[in-house]
């Protein structure tokens, strides 16, 4: 049958639905795709996926794709994808971070876009909001409680006589690996960290005098877990609260000691990808991980510290006072050296 002509009348009626219509659906969705591809660690899919996306996607009404593997993979793809990115958020290491800043990959955070960025704390921004802290897992010294039931004071307990052959170290690969290392500096000099982090030919000279304790030098971070949680080893140098303290909830014979000389920040980034697919959920998601609700999550869940201090720590958390961060251009600067150090001393 032949449609009847449209009057003026019916095409005013259908323009004012249309406006209607567009103006009752959120300007996220209507400006920009729905789902927001978030890269990240494929080790913390299970906790984000269970405990915090959804949350997340009920607030902002959109569908956060997750992307997990290893800060590395993430900077390959970023490079790979720099014309046409099909990532807008990226959760990363922050001296992974900072080449990706070096390169034009990221788009730079502010507090008009991301309120939450002027709340949390001052040292958790970098390079002026080229990205920022979402959270600050700690690291010491992972033992075995059966083993080692009075816990570890010192760091230099690894050094111990009774630890030959039973400490496991993460490579320096590895972020991790860092710290045993630091460590190893600042008891050779006997300076503290902000000092001792220059002087790492010092901290591989003490660090050949810690061969003979060690079991294995990892990269594979949850195989190495089992050492300790099985007894072989009693201690792993340079571990952290988002790992050990899920293990240890989970029933694990597994603790994490806050050492004497103090605990180490690992670094948790979080950035928007310059050329973003959906910028505008891409600010939302960042200013919703900065907020106090998503961190209170993530403190509970992983065992780590808010780096928003609107946060209330639970009931029975042990927090190990403010962790040391690096300085991670000089990290960067002198990594590949330190690795192939590192590769002659534990050979």
């Amino acid at each position: 049958m032949r449609q009847p002509a449209p009057t003026r009348r019916r095409v005013l009626q259908t323009s004012l639905a249309a406006i209607a219509g567009s103006l009752a659906a959120p300007a996220l969705l209507r400006a920009e795709p729905r789902d927001l591809v978030v890269g990240g660690a494929a080790g913390m899919a299970g906790y984000m996926k269970q405990f915090v996306f959804p949350v997340i996607e009920k607030q902002l009404g959109l569908k956060v794709v997750f992307d997990g593997t290893r800060s590395l993979v993430n900077l390959e793809k970023l490079r790979a994808d720099k014309g046409a990115p099909k990532m807008s958020v990226v959760l990363m290491d922050d001296p992974i971070m900072m080449i990706a800043w070096e390169e034009g990959l990221l788009a730079k955070l502010s507090p008009s876009k991301v309120p939450n960025l002027g709340k949390i704390k001052p040292a958790a921004i970098h390079l002026d909001g080229a990205w920022a802290n979402y959270q600050q897992p700690w690291a010491g010294v992972a033992y075995n409680k059966k083993a080692l039931p009075h816990g570890v004071a010192s760091y230099a307990a690894l050094w111990e006589p009774a630890a030959k052959g039973k400490v496991v170290l993460p490579s320096l690969q590895n972020t991790e690996g860092l710290w045993t290392l630091l460590v190893a500096a600042a008891m050779e000099t006997g300076k503290p960290y902000a000092e001792a982090q220059y002087q790492m030919d010092a901290g591989f000279k003490r660090l050949a005098a810690l061969k003979p304790n060690v079991l294995t030098v990892y990269t594979n971070q949850p195989q190495a877990e089992n050492l300790l949680e099985s007894g072989e080893a009693t201690m792993m140098g340079g571990q952290f609260s988002s790992y050990t303290l899920i293990r240890t909830a989970a029933g694990a014979p597994v603790d994490l000691a806050a050492p004497k000389e103090g605990v180490f920040a690992m670094p948790s980034g979080i950035c928007k990808v310059k050329g973003a697919p959906n910028e505008s959920g891409a600010d939302a998601f960042i200013d919703a991980f900065l907020s106090p609700e998503i961190q209170a999550i993530l403190v509970e869940k992983s065992y780590v510290l808010p780096t928003n201090p609107a946060v209330t720590l639970p009931a029975g958390f042990i927090n190990p006072g403010d962790p040391f961060a690096p300085d991670w251009a000089n990290v960067n600067k002198n990594r590949e050296g330190w690795l192939q150090k590192w590769n002659e001393v534990m050979a």
